[in-house]
């Protein structure tokens, strides 16, 4: 399946119903700014939709002064840095690899989703204000408990702190959740700045 999705205007960014069990990022972003009215259990009750939907949220949070900086900003600025935020949910949002955990129980299979993973990465630039968060991923064998994983993180800047102070910042905090909630071997959490969004006087 293609990385690409498809973004609420229309254009192609390439998600497919099935990843959000029928449902699209456009729907989503509908029903979000519905205030989540009328119910839909179909939604609700969908982990990949949940897990898209407090993506979103933090996006919608993000909405007004960082949205018109995007508009405002400088003509050096790559435009689409909204696009590919979404891009990021979409692909975050997909089940993808089941994770296991250790359990002392023989009879008992504990285990996460790698799309649940890549919501707790996401749920991080809560705690570090001046960042947005695009594509996250996991590179290794998951599946396979002790296998050294690396975490690739895609993030936005925005004006403030200095860029290296929030990457470290991001990292702590990205570690300091993957230690608490999970039984992965982190052995590195890498960050790429892919833009900096700026705002004009």
């Amino acid at each position: 399946m293609s990385d690409d999705h498809d973004a609420p205007d229309g254009r192609r960014l390439g998600l497919e119903p099935t990843d959000l069990d029928g449902h699209t990022i456009e729907e989503l972003t509908e029903y979000l700014d519905a205030g989540r009215q009328p119910l839909d259990r179909s939604i609700e009750e969908s982990p990949g939709c949940q897990l898209a939907l407090d993506a979103l949220e933090r996006l919608h949070g993000l909405s007004g002064e960082l949205i018109d900086a995007d508009a405002a900003a400088s003509p050096e600025v790559e435009p689409g840095w909204v696009d590919r935020i979404l891009a990021g949910i979409a692909i975050d949002a997909r089940a993808g690899r089941r994770i296991p955990f250790a359990s002392p129980e023989p009879n008992v299979d504990l285990a996460i989703t790698e799309g649940a993973v890549r919501g707790l990465i996401r749920s991080a630039e809560n705690a570090v204000p001046g960042l947005l968060l695009g594509r996250c991923r996991l590179d290794g064998d998951v599946t396979t408990p002790g296998t050294p994983i690396r975490v690739a993180i895609e993030a936005n800047v925005f004006p403030g702190e200095p860029i290296p102070l929030l990457a470290d910042r991001l990292r702590a905090e990205v570690d300091r959740r993957l230690r608490l909630h999970t039984e992965l071997d982190i052995v590195a959490i890498d960050i790429a700045i892919r833009d900096i969004q700026e705002v004009s006087s």
